[in-house]
């Protein structure tokens, strides 16, 4: 059953053991402060006054703080939104065209449902999602047109930003975070749908993570808000600002930066009144390749921080660790 349909189908204040975190009562919306999260100008960011130096430096002091922010002037439109929210409206007998289940039974990461259960003792999230490869959105009916517009737009967005980030750490090469990326890179869509949820104060949406990816960039609810991320052991509420989009750095970057730019953890709270959908482009390297500190950034008084690790072996224990509650970029620390 999909959380949509227990959700509707719950008649009192109750939900499934397996969805209540143990342990953790800490996670309501309303204990977390707001986060004075920068809303970076990508546009300033390509000025050749002083405004480019002001934006790139608010950029940066997020980078190694927050490890997210949020961007303005990005030229997206919010129709994926939109389409979104059509697709979880429809009838289940729709959606179920678009499953992750092959044969009822083995899950696949593409598709429509929950997230792979792993072990009996996991607890799961208050959310559906839908995933879907970038290479193959012209194989999907489903919003098509809107889907290749919007990842796209958002394609040309990552390589402004991964270009500016090289530029922030004086790395020869601008291209430098892009071309890691690789030929066969991979892009990844996530929409996430949490319904309405009878005890938000012991489930969570999202339980805490961070993203395996190089970056990850989020059209979120602006009527909503649920994104939480931990800093220095407290947990902030990450605003709502119309019209801009959530980029949130990944393990990936952290590991290549040497530990300059911070991948967060996050969560994502769920709420008793209303429900609540993002859609994101997780970006990651090429999995056949491997990824390590840059050398120029390594030196006498900061040596190498993250071990040499290939991308696939690193999103296999990204899932394992995940489902555990645990983060695997941790493993890597020298």
């Amino acid at each position: 059953m999909t959380v949509q349909e227990l959700a509707n189908v719950l008649g009192k204040p109750e939900v499934p053991a397996q969805y209540v975190v143990r342990g953790h009562h800490d996670q309501q919306l309303s204990t977390a402060i707001t986060a004075p999260i920068p809303v970076i100008d990508l546009c300033r960011l390509f000025t050749k006054e002083g405004a480019a130096t002001d934006e790139a430096s608010k950029l940066r002091a997020a980078l190694e703080s927050w490890g997210l922010f949020l961007l303005s002037n990005h030229g997206v439109e919010t129709t994926m939104m939109d389409g979104m929210r059509e697709f979880f409206k429809r009838p289940l007998e729709d959606k179920n065209k678009y499953t992750n289940l092959i044969g009822g039974e083995q899950f696949q990461f593409e598709g429509y449902g929950n997230d792979r259960v792993r072990s009996p003792d996991q607890i799961l999230d208050w959310s559906d999602r839908l995933y879907l490869k970038h290479q193959r959105l012209i194989y999907c009916c489903l919003c098509r047109d809107i889907l290749h517009e919007f990842t796209k737009k958002c394609g040309g967005v990552k390589d402004d930003l991964l270009r500016v980030m090289a530029k922030l750490l004086q790395l020869d090469d601008d291209d430098y975070f892009v071309d890691q990326l690789g030929e066969k890179a991979e892009t990844n869509v996530r929409c996430s749908y949490y319904p309405e949820c009878p005890k938000p104060e012991l489930v969570f949406g999202l339980k805490p993570q961070c993203d395996g990816t190089v970056l990850t960039i989020l059209m979120v609810d602006d009527s909503v808000g649920g994104l939480q991320v931990l800093r220095d052991g407290v947990w902030w509420d990450v605003p709502i600002v119309p019209h801009t989009l959530l980029v949130i750095i990944g393990d990936q970057t952290e590991i290549m930066s040497n530990g300059f730019f911070k991948s967060p953890v996050h969560r994502v709270v769920t709420n008793a009144k209303k429900e609540r959908l993002s859609v994101a482009l997780d970006y990651s390297v090429d999995h056949e390749r491997e990824i390590e500190p840059s050398a120029q950034l390594i030196n006498e008084k900061r040596p190498a921080l993250y071990m040499k690790v290939k991308v696939k072996d690193y999103i296999t224990g990204l899932y394992e660790h995940f489902s555990q509650g645990t983060m695997v970029i941790d493993t890597l620390q020298i």
